[in-house]
């Protein structure tokens, strides 16, 4: 007897439907398993096996034949225990054939026959919704996580007897209700701006940075609160959407990082690998490819503390995704893509000791000064909106001066201007200044005669190649909507000139 039953699996951080079917007939007692199986995959007949018999359900022994389709899909993971099992047992008449047709199966087993929890549960459901399938059973620790898309009945099964009596009708499993997440509580974070002395342009370049989400590098001896300030960005940052929490959980999910009782991921992420980070997990790959660093980060803050510390190939790296806003990671048996729109902040010394210019303390030649700065390239140099040269803080700004802003209300006039963004790019397909398409940016950058005769100076003095160029006028727009302005105007041009003019930038590495 045949039957088939639908099931899912990941491709990167997408969805895909596998039909799984199975066939029983007469002939030697075997178990064979087809349709392009990873070894995991393959094992399923052992595991299903032993859990069926251990949950009460004797197979005759026939000639047992299931195939997952389509066969030219690479089909990886445990989550086709439970569907494996579902139509064995339809095909061996324990479950009529039409009991099953309208059902998405997901799930690995235990021997015993307990249903266990699986990695990448939310894209492969909000796939299936899209599909137009409504019903899908899965292992009932992953029902949190599948109860965040919309009008899906949800059936949360702990074993196979349960999953096969709720088929029946024997025993209904309540279906999991729809859930929106949880409310970020800002008031959680510890760390606040408020705490940071002095530094007040350094500050200003943040907000800037984090108001049109440009990439930003500070550069600057050690103590100066480079760190402290990136730490703390994540509490002046608007809260994701909802369609962003949705997206950054896909790819918690697929990366295992979600735990069976967590929630929407509604916090903007803030990731801070260390310097020793292989390139595999920072851009994502492996056999398996899984997302990286970069993508983990998504619509939030990638921090890379001791930025030349990193090797060379690995910075270099991050130049197309830094552009494109996803990677894209070829395989033998497929491509796959992974979402990595993040803003890069990146803190370095100046020198291999950390003092230079203060020659009192630093004592670096000038060729390993040259040779230290080389580490990152100019075209990396290019994709980095801001630059910003850090001094030491005097005592004065330690602790004379009166408590600084607080994140609240720094945070406040960026959502305002980061609305203002969303409303004038919604055309254009983009959400934030950093991302203004080249082919509008005169149009969005509204100049008159006088800021257009700044910019041909500026370009030609200093020598600003044409993706600099744009950098400096997309950050001039962010400070224009942060001053109000419906137009950029000369003193924006300059600001934002001012953030790409640190001694970084004119020193060795551009040499």
């Amino acid at each position: 007897m045949y039957n088939k039953v639908l099931s899912g699996t990941l491709h990167g951080v997408e969805g895909r439907l596998i039909a799984v079917e199975a066939d029983v007939s007469e002939g030697l007692p075997v178990f064979n398993m087809v349709g392009y199986l990873a070894s995991e995959v393959r094992e399923a007949s052992d595991r299903v096996r032993t859990a069926l018999k251990n949950a009460g359900f004797r197979l005759p022994p026939k000639k047992i034949t299931v195939n997952l389709s389509p066969a030219d899909v690479r089909k990886e993971g445990s989550a086709f225990d439970l569907p494996i099992s579902m139509a064995l047992l339809t095909a061996y008449g324990y479950i009529p054939k039409e009991y099953t047709e309208d059902i998405l199966f997901i799930g690995e087993l235990s021997l015993n026959g307990d249903v266990c929890g699986v990695r990448g549960i939310l894209p492969i459901v909000d796939y299936a919704k899209s599909q137009g399938i409504t019903k899908i059973m899965l292992p009932y620790g992953n029902r949190k996580e599948a109860s965040f898309i919309q009008d899906m009945e949800i059936i949360g099964v702990k074993n196979l007897k349960q999953a096969v009596d709720h088929v029946l009708g024997n025993q209904i499993v309540e279906a999991e209700p729809f859930s929106k997440g949880c409310t970020q509580d800002v008031s959680k974070f510890k760390e606040d701006f408020a705490d940071v002395k002095g530094q007040r342009m350094l500050k200003r370049a943040t907000e800037i940075a984090v108001a049109g989400m440009h990439n930003i590098l500070y550069l600057g001896p050690p103590g100066a609160g480079k760190s402290m300030i990136a730490k703390r960005i994540p509490t002046i940052m608007p809260e994701l959407s909802h369609e962003e929490s949705l997206e950054l959980t896909k790819i918690y999910s697929v990366s295992g990082m979600l735990g069976p009782d967590e929630g929407l991921i509604n916090e903007r992420p803030f990731r801070m690998p260390h310097h020793s980070i292989t390139a595999q997990a920072l851009i994502g790959g492996g056999t398996n490819p899984k997302p990286g660093e970069i993508s983990l980060a998504h619509h939030g803050v990638l921090f890379l503390d001791e930025f030349l510390e990193f090797q060379k190939n690995i910075i270099e790296m991050m130049r197309q995704p830094l552009e494109d806003g996803e990677i894209t990671i070829s395989r033998l048996q497929g491509s796959y893509t992974f979402p990595c729109e993040f803003m890069l902040v990146a803190a370095m010394n100046p020198c291999p000791c950390g003092y230079y210019p203060d020659l009192t303390r630093c004592h670096c030649t000038k060729p390993q000064i040259d040779r230290y700065l080389k580490k990152v390239s100019q075209p990396m140099l290019d994709r980095i909106d801001m630059n910003i040269s850090v001094k030491r803080i005097t005592y004065e700004e330690l602790y004379e001066e009166p408590i600084e802003e607080t994140s609240e209300r720094i945070k406040r006039r960026i959502i305002t201007v980061q609305q203002v963004e969303k409303k004038r790019l919604a055309p254009y397909g983009v959400r934030y200044n950093s991302q203004i398409p080249t082919r509008v940016l005169d149009e969005v950058c509204e100049l008159g005669k006088e800021e257009r005769e700044l910019r041909k100076e500026v370009f030609e003095q200093y020598h600003l190649t044409a993706r600099g160029a744009g950098k400096v006028m997309r950050v001039a727009r962010t400070i224009a909507d942060l001053d109000h302005s419906e137009r950029v105007k000369c003193s924006h041009i300059w600001e934002a000139l001012s953030y790409r003019m640190s001694d970084f930038y004119q020193g060795g590495a551009s040499e």
